[in-house]
């Protein structure tokens, strides 16, 4: 399983990009966190979610 903004889920084997993607996220307002490290954008199609990987996704929002 992986935890993902405190949920389990069960993605292991599938891309970061392939997640954000299916579960709708922009991916250009985002930060993402693995393991208590951040994910560089570039890296989010070579990222694979393993058993046992914690993920906080972050959107920022912009308003006034």
């Amino acid at each position: 399983m992986v935890k993902i903004n405190g949920k389990e889920t069960k993605t292991q084997g599938m891309s970061l990009l392939q997640y954000l993607v299916q579960e709708g996220y922009h991916t250009e307002r985002l930060a993402v966190e693995c393991n208590e490290e951040i994910v560089p954008r570039s890296r989010y199609a070579e990222k694979i979610l393993r058993d046992g990987d914690v993920l906080e996704i972050v959107s920022f929002v912009g308003g006034g």
